[in-house]
């Protein structure tokens, strides 16, 4: 199983969500980009909160400044290019992680989506709860259906009003899971382990 973690936008919980899906499908790890924060980059937050027996799979492209990744990477006269990406060679599950959003540029002309279709694998999308989240979700589900990527599941990332969870699951194919994560107040191996129990029956 290989699946591509993306969200609605950033800061909607991603590493979060990814540091539970890897513990719950017991799989590697791999961060492509790192875009800043490389003092305590996602992998190393994986690392804390899944445990030191995950899998950690180095990141393509490690850029200092906390950026989108075509502007870090401009600032360090880096260009990305899509075949620089290669899957990791493991026999275990894989987490990808993405940076930020579908339509986050790695160049001028190329996106995070691109990336994922390159890889061609399914994606889980993370939603998480703010005004003008029904738009970013919709028009992320849509660019994905354009491009035929399969959207396996979807995460509801916290606490939704009715009315907003309503319209967003209806509006997903018949075949997409969807997700549950309660709001993690604090970060811990603990918790991660404790919400990774209340999952089941994932395909």
């Amino acid at each position: 199983m290989k699946l591509f973690v993306t969200g609605i936008g950033t800061e909607v919980g991603k590493t979060v969500c990814s540091a539970i899906l890897t513990k719950y499908f017991n799989a590697d790890y791999w961060k492509p980009i790192q875009s800043g924060d490389l003092l305590f980059s996602d992998s190393m937050k994986i690392q804390d909160w899944v445990g030191e027996k995950v899998v950690i799979h180095p990141e393509t492209f490690r850029l200092q400044l906390a950026a989108s990744p075509h502007q870090s990477a401009k600032e360090e006269g880096i260009i990305i290019d899509l075949n620089e990406f290669k899957l990791p060679e493991t026999q275990n599950n894989l987490v990808i992680e993405g940076a930020g959003g579908l339509m986050v540029p790695l160049s001028d002309k190329e996106f995070i989506i691109d990336l994922i279709e390159k890889l061609n694998i399914p994606v889980a999308l993370v939603v998480r709860n703010y005004l003008g989240c029904i738009n970013h979700t919709l028009l992320s589900i849509m660019a994905l259906n354009q491009k035929k990527i399969n959207l396996k599941y979807l995460i509801l990332n916290g606490n939704f009003p009715p009315d907003t969870e309503r319209v967003i699951c209806e509006n997903i194919q018949q075949e997409t899971e969807i997700i549950k994560i309660p709001d993690i107040k604090n970060i811990t191996k603990e918790n991660i382990e404790s919400i990774t129990k209340q999952l089941t029956n994932l395909g």
